[in-house]
């Protein structure tokens, strides 16, 4: 005999849903396979369920979209940033900037390697603290580094900036939106669960078996089959 097996993705879970609705539009009262309160409940969950499913594809897919012009924005302040603590070093290193002066950019006077900007909130600290320090530099009467010159890394870093801030908004907004849809997955579970246990014991006598299954996957009631049963075919919605 095949097994039933309960959804487990939240389309599959809207499905089973329908197809309840569905079967009730088209029977009659005395017809059902179910009851009418369970009917009702599902009518009640169902649209909230998909709209909340749609809603968290929707913030998911604007997510997904402004994360790759997000990384593009990534990829250009790092390089930007670490370019001009580079030439930083090297002015230092040529004796054109005074080593002390590395303090303005909360750099370690004594040291040339470069800050970890792996991470996003890393590139956003050291990309403020090197254009801060830039500024201070020059208004104690330092020659601006030109190659790049910081207004160049600020156009890159406040890109940067933007697209961080809205992807910090937008992981925000899919978190909430997915917690909706979690709060209602149990609900659903339960019952559907239900549902297909009422749609079993109704049809239970029903022979041949072909025709018991068929009858409940009218209900959404989705079987497998084993392996070892019809060359391992599956069955269902």
């Amino acid at each position: 005999m095949p097994y039933r097996r309960l959804p487990n993705t939240d389309q599959a879970r809207i499905r089973a849903l329908k197809a309840v609705s569905e079967r009730a539009d088209m029977s009659g009262m005395n017809e059902l396979a179910v009851s009418l309160k369970t009917v009702g409940e599902v009518r009640s969950l169902l649209p909230k369920f998909e709209a909340a499913h749609a809603y968290y594809a929707a913030c998911y897919d604007r997510q997904a979209k402004a994360g790759r012009k997000h990384q593009s924005n990534v990829k250009t302040a790092r390089l930007y940033i670490s370019h001009f603590i580079q030439v930083l070093n090297l002015s230092v290193i040529r004796s054109e900037i005074r080593r002390q002066h590395k303090e303005y950019y909360g750099l370690e006077p004594r040291g040339n390697s470069i800050p970890d900007l792996a991470s996003e909130s890393a590139l956003a600290e050291w990309g403020r603290k090197i254009i801060d320090g830039e500024g201070k530099r020059i208004s104690q009467g330092g020659i601006p580094i030109y190659n790049p010159a910081i207004a160049k890394v600020r156009v890159y870093y406040d890109l940067f900036m933007e697209s961080y801030e809205q992807q910090k908004n937008l992981q925000a907004l899919t978190a909430r939106s997915l917690e909706s849809v979690q709060a209602m997955r149990p609900q659903a579970d339960r019952l559907i669960l239900d549902i297909w246990n009422q749609v079993e014991h109704r049809f239970a006598e029903v022979l041949p078996v072909a025709r018991r299954l068929e009858l409940c996957r009218d209900y959404g009631v989705v079987y497998y089959y084993r392996s070892s049963e019809k060359g391992g075919e599956e069955e269902g919605v």
